[in-house]
């Protein structure tokens, strides 16, 4: 589904039923130089047991026109121009690592917009190596060949894919080669420039559930639980052996966290 947001295009799926903002509503929000195909699983179940799903495509990724935005706050503010657009009132948010920061963003400055969240690999505040950066913005392969070893845990290194002969660490290697020059580096520089995060937990009001990997390297999980004590009302599920790319190496744990959170 296509709708126009500040004379650009944005894009998102629906999980295979048409979009009804007078149903409950929940929004995924992908991380860096993703795009909305990381939800499958999860939207296909929201989108078939009562709620509207939105699986957005950030600007300047996937089907979504537009430049990548550089900065947590530009996000988050054009997320509520979505939610403008299709007449949306409030939401459900879900986010994972760069998409967790533009929710908790948007519930601070958004208050009545926002009935909940869902964070998935997140920390506050998220750096990103100097030479990591570097390579990103140099659209340097070596890049994607980091973040995609980074992101997944060591059993998923060798295989574990829910479907049989797919490739868990080759099938997020294209993802992330299917962005647009400058996206990766864009998203990461977003993270490592958000300062905000601490008072943005703070002023959240809505619940917050965070959904943590053990085994994450990215995002480790005692960030995410340091994150969840600034939060007032906050919940934790630790999923085991998962890493920071868990809602694709172990996406029946984070369905089951979100059905419990939402």
């Amino acid at each position: 589904m296509k709708v126009d947001v500040d004379g650009q295009p944005a894009y998102a799926a629906t999980g295979g039923r048409p979009f009804d903002a007078a149903l409950p509503v929940v929004v995924f929000l992908h991380g860096a130089a993703m795009d909305r195909t990381a939800w499958v699983l999860q939207t296909r179940y929201f989108a078939h047991h009562g709620y509207s799903v939105l699986a957005l495509d950030l600007p300047g990724h996937g089907r979504s026109g537009g430049d990548p935005m550089v900065s947590v706050g530009a996000l988050a503010d054009w997320l509520i121009s979505v939610f403008d657009a299709l007449k949306v009132e409030k939401a459900a948010i879900v986010g994972h690592s760069l998409g967790a920061l533009i929710a908790l963003d948007a519930a601070a400055r958004y208050p009545a917009r926002v009935s909940a969240l869902a964070l998935i690999g997140v920390s506050v505040p998220m750096p990103v190596n100097d030479d990591f950066l570097g390579l990103a913005e140099a659209n340097d392969h070596l890049a994607i060949d980091l973040m995609t070893d980074w992101a997944h845990s060591r059993r998923s290194h060798v295989g574990g894919h829910k479907v049989p002969g797919l490739h868990m660490i080759g099938g997020a290697e294209r993802l992330v080669e299917r962005a647009r020059p400058g996206a990766q580096w864009a998203c990461l520089k977003a993270c490592n420039d958000y300062q905000n995060g601490e008072l943005a937990a703070a002023a959240v009001t809505c619940p917050v559930h965070l959904i943590l990997g053990e085994r994450d390297l990215m995002t480790p999980a005692r960030a995410g639980h340091k994150l969840a004590g600034l939060c007032r009302d906050a919940t934790v599920t630790e999923i085991k052996d998962a890493g920071h790319m868990m809602m694709i190496e172990t996406p029946d744990a984070v369905l089951d966290a979100l059905k419990a959170a939402l």
